[in-house]
């Protein structure tokens, strides 16, 4: 069985471009696997095919890479559109990274009214392998009706739901051909010396030569070429299919990207109603079988892609889904007593999208914490942590129409209705000004009472300090086995300053105090430590500080300037961009943001990149902020949350 993966913005017609290729040669078996992967098995020409279509859209590319991970090849899809090229940016990224042979479809020729040649020029901006012009499109009255092959030099005109009828070369196509055809050429010699010295001697290669050729540098994942056509009339398909065919490499060559020594990859899983949980293998290194030991632990039942045909064992490059088997994961390669990490090119980038997860109804928290780790287990794009302030879980997700996928299947799936909200900012306190103050805790109720006196001096420390505690106590005044818990306090007192955030970057010193042979103890001690640091920090000036986060955004060159000004409207510092070192067309932007921006920027950033950049944080340091603009910014986050 050969597979390949097809991927592409949305509105490229991926989905159609899919059904076209299956329908080829016969009957095809669709399985919905999840709502952004579809799998459809059929035969050509007698050889088994399956192909992954993976949803277009940012927020599903975390799918992409696992995918890519068990298929032999990639069929990127994409509009006949010039100015969308910029959308196809993270896929070609992708594809460059996975190091796949890979086929890219120009779709919607039939209303093409760009060159083709322009088009492949913008797709080039974003790709670090060389695209070359596999066809070249014939027109009439400047619609695009046929294409002529530069290998085979035949023409091809197309028949809407009929396949293409071959021509005659048209004579006002031939000189458009041959300057195509030496461009074609020209680019393949670069990775054979013999075809080189043909053309330097000014000799035509023979076209079975060239064939051969062009499936050995696709299969080394040299160059890309580039095929035209309509899927949904049928066009352009068969020459894409037969392409695959000859030049997509064997599943042995998928063997050594992943792993020499992995038996399968688990390219993705997905929790279905009334079946539980189910993960789609590819066996590569060896034969599995239903019931073996697989990634530590044994599988359950393997089904055809139907979902009901069960199968004792697949063959090396064949598909299953395997059923009842909760400890496999997906996006993983695994041999018999392990569970590996694939290649990181197949890894989801960090996703920025957070959001405060809580069920609807109370009985539902423990549920929920179970259903959210099932989730993070079958889904590559979504992480699982806990709020720092709060406890309460928060998901990191693509965007929201994933944060509303995952919604929903808490909902079909698992019966739990959840609200979500936004993380608030990681406010912190701390003071400004050195103070010394004194506090007595005295109580008398009967029997023994509580006695404890202190005196301490509170100071700021350098930001990023964190706490520290010292005592220059002398003469005994307060027992050394009373001063840990004066120390207790002074924490207990930095957990809560006056706005209600923890307190940061100060040293409290006990210099002084009084006990009671018989009323003082721990509790006491405890507690006059506390109340003396909540009154210290009253008097010393305190500030609010609000987390800064550094900042990588990953960004097509041609948007990276116009985030200047964003990031100067969310009271960022710009650091600077530079290119990407290995992905052509992609700038790396820095820059330090407040937090309290977060959301703001992934807005902004979609809107302002058409959804192809993301970007990365981590938290740099804090720094001071007004209390007014800390209201501000929790009344907005408040509001976003209602």
């Amino acid at each position: 069985m050969r597979v390949f993966t097809v991927l592409g913005p949305s509105q490229s017609g991926k989905s159609t471009l899919v059904e076209a290729l299956a329908s080829l040669d016969g009957r095809a078996t669709k399985f919905g696997f999840s709502d952004i992967l579809e799998l459809t098995s059929f035969s050509y020409l007698g050889d088994d095919w399956t192909a992954v279509d993976i949803a277009g859209g940012p927020e599903n590319l975390p799918a992409a890479g696992p995918s890519l991970a068990a298929s032999d090849a990639a069929v990127l899809c994409v509009p006949a559109d010039a100015e969308s090229a910029e959308l196809a940016a993270p896929y070609l990224r992708l594809i460059d990274e996975a190091q796949l042979s890979c086929f890219l479809y120009v779709n919607k020729v039939d209303t093409m009214s760009e060159r083709m040649r322009d088009i492949v020029s913008a797709l080039q901006a974003y790709c670090s392998h060389s695209l070359v012009l596999r066809q070249i499109p014939m027109r009439d009255g400047g619609k695009v009706v046929g294409a002529v092959d530069l290998i085979s030099e035949r023409a091809w005109q197309y028949q809407e739901g009929e396949a293409s009828a071959l021509i005659a070369l048209p004579d006002d196509l031939s000189g458009r051909e041959q300057e195509a055809r030496t461009e074609l050429l020209e680019s393949m010699a670069d990775f054979d010396d013999a075809l080189l010295e043909q053309l330097i001697e000014d000799k035509q290669p023979a076209t079975g030569d060239v064939f051969d050729l062009a499936a050995r540098i696709v299969q080394g994942t040299s160059l890309i070429e580039v095929f035209m056509g309509a899927a949904r009339q049928g066009n352009g398909v068969t020459r894409l299919m037969k392409s695959l065919r000859h030049e997509a490499p064997d599943h042995d060559v998928l063997l050594e990207r992943v792993g020499g020594d992995a038996v399968a990859v688990a390219f993705a899983a997905e929790n279905k109603k009334h079946v539980g949980k189910m993960v789609a293998l590819r066996a590569l290194g060896g034969t599995v079988q239903a019931g073996e030991t697989l990634g530590g632990g044994n599988i359950g039942n393997l089904t055809t892609l139907d979902g009901k045909t069960s199968v004792s064992a697949i063959q090396p490059g064949e598909i299953a889904l395997a059923v009842k088997s909760d400890h496999l994961l997906g996006g993983r390669a695994v041999d018999a007593k392990a569970q590996s990490d694939l290649p990181v090119w197949a890894t989801a980038r960090i996703p920025a999208y957070e959001r405060i997860v809580t069920p609807s109804n109370e009985r539902d928290d423990v549920r929920l914490s179970g259903a959210l780790d099932r989730l993070s287990e079958i889904d590559p794009g979504l992480t699982l942590r806990a709020d720092e302030v709060s406890g309460k879980a928060v998901l990191a997700m693509q965007g929201p129409l994933h944060a509303r996928r995952i919604s929903e299947k808490l909902a079909e799936d698992f019966g739990i209705e959840v609200e979500m909200g936004q993380v608030p900012a990681a406010y912190r306190e701390t003071i400004s000004k050195t103070v010394e103050q004194r506090h007595r805790h005295r109580k008398q109720s009967g029997g023994a009472g509580q006695f404890a006196d202190v005196v301490i001096r509170m100071s700021p420390l350098p930001r990023g300090t964190g706490f520290e505690f010292d005592e220059e106590v002398k003469g005994g005044a307060v027992p050394r086995n009373y001063i840990p818990a004066v120390a207790h306090g002074a924490e207990d007192a930095l957990a809560a300053g006056p706005n209600g955030y923890p307190v940061v970057d100060v040293k409290v010193v006990l210099l002084d105090g009084k006990h009671h042979a018989v009323d003082s103890s721990d509790f006491a001690f405890r507690t006059a430590g506390k109340n003396a640091v909540k009154e210290a920090i009253a008097d010393a000036k305190p500030q609010m500080l609000q987390p800064i986060l550094n900042v990588a955004i990953h960004v097509p060159s041609v948007f990276a300037g116009g985030l200047v000004p964003i990031i100067s409207g969310l009271k960022g510092q710009v650091l600077g961009f530079e290119g990407h070192p290995t992905a052509a067309g992609w700038d790396v932007f820095s820059t330090l943001l407040p937090a309290a921006s977060r959301e703001e920027l992934f807005r902004t950033l979609g809107s302002a990149t058409r959804g192809t950049a993301w970007f990365e944080a981590h938290f740099d340091h804090f720094e001071p902020v007004s209390a007014n603009e800390v209201a501000r910014n929790e009344a907005a986050a408040n509001l976003e949350t209602a």
